[in-house]
């Protein structure tokens, strides 16, 4: 989680998708295209893991176009080959 939150930081676009499970990954994200933010945290609330599998759940912290946001988030991962994968989340 705290690689992929540091990938959104940095654009790592490439990073991203191949850390996304493929059941679940787009075809691109087009971060460039979007508005863009500045990162200012990421606060881990609780994860869990068990046969392969995981929940993270996180808040991050931005800032676009002068104002404040947050990302209130339960993400669910899996793990393949010794990978851990991004399948979705449930914002918040």
């Amino acid at each position: 989680m705290r690689s992929r939150y540091s990938a959104y930081v940095l654009g790592l676009e490439d990073y991203l998708l191949v850390t996304w499970h493929a059941s679940t990954r787009p075809a691109a994200l087009n971060l460039g295209a979007e508005a863009q933010a500045k990162w200012l945290g990421l606060d881990v609330k609780a994860h869990s893991a068990s046969d392969g599998a995981a929940t993270v759940e996180f808040v991050a912290r931005c800032r676009v176009g002068g104002r404040a946001q947050r990302l209130h988030e339960v993400s669910r991962f899996v793990r393949e080959d010794g990978r851990w994968f991004y399948v979705d989340g449930v914002i918040d």
